[in-house]
């Protein structure tokens, strides 16, 4: 199945990533280039390096220097390539019904690192953003995701509205959320496999991509509170296809 819609070519140099959990999901990701590791020797003892990966002894404040003010290293921090590319057509092509997440102007990285960490827990296919509106692949995205940046592909998009195009010609069944929307998430889903859109806090999503879900649904809340962080919005959003799925 040709697709037109292919994934932006990530620019930028290497990155550094912190935590064990980032750490060590790098380390099993095949895909993942790890050009050196810096650690403690208390975390040393702790981590199984490969051979063919440089490592670097280093102390606490070393580590400190080196990674965002604060940020919690756990005494190591990694020194890696960007993942390489993923093309919306090759998730397409493998006519999985597992669902795919659309995240519309997110641009907070602690934001989509959590959504990344939700998507692996309920089995999503991949993450799609558009390239121009959302955070790039760093070390706050994989302290976030705990290890889910190397598990859940992340497929950048020129243009969201087409994206859509090819995935409701795929075959999936597109809900845009929206806290205003008259139907709730659950008798919106139907039986076929689905693609969830998800707008950024405040302004939701935008008319152009809104117009190109074939419904919208909101998730059933009380009236204490209007909405809810976008990170929490799309766990519950995954879950509720988890359990649907589980339940056929």
């Amino acid at each position: 199945m040709a697709r037109k819609n292919r994934s932006i070519k990530k620019t930028g140099g290497g990155l550094k990533f912190w935590g064990r959990h980032a750490v060590e999901a790098a380390l099993d990701n095949p895909r993942r280039v790890i050009k050196k590791i810096s650690i403690t020797r208390e975390a040393l003892a702790t981590l199984e390096i490969p051979d063919d990966i440089a490592v670097v002894i280093s102390d606490v404040a070393d580590l400190g220097r080196v990674i965002p003010r604060d940020a919690p290293h756990q005494g190591m921090v990694a020194d890696v390539d960007p993942l390489p590319d993923i093309w919306l057509g090759d998730i397409l092509d493998q006519q999985s019904d597992r669902p795919l997440l659309l995240l519309d102007q997110v641009t907070d990285p602690h934001n989509v690192g959590a959504i990344l960490r939700s998507a692996a827990a309920f089995d999503a296919a991949a993450i799609i953003t558009q390239d121009r509106h959302a955070p790039p692949e760093s070390g706050v995205v994989a302290k976030s995701a705990s290890g889910a940046l190397e598990i859940v592909p992340w497929i950048r998009v020129v243009n969201l509205s087409r994206a859509l195009d090819d995935i409701a010609e795929a075959g999936y069944w597109r809900i845009g959320l929206d806290g205003d929307a008259v139907d709730e998430l659950e008798p919106a889903m139907g039986t076929g496999k689905i693609a969830l859109v998800m707008g950024a806090e405040g302004e939701g999503l935008r008319q152009n991509v809104a117009a190109h879900c074939d419904t919208l649904a909101r998730l059933p809340m009380s009236s204490k509170m209007e909405s809810l962080n976008v990170s929490n919005a799309a766990a519950i959003a995954l879950y509720a296809e988890y359990t649907r799925k589980q339940g056929e």
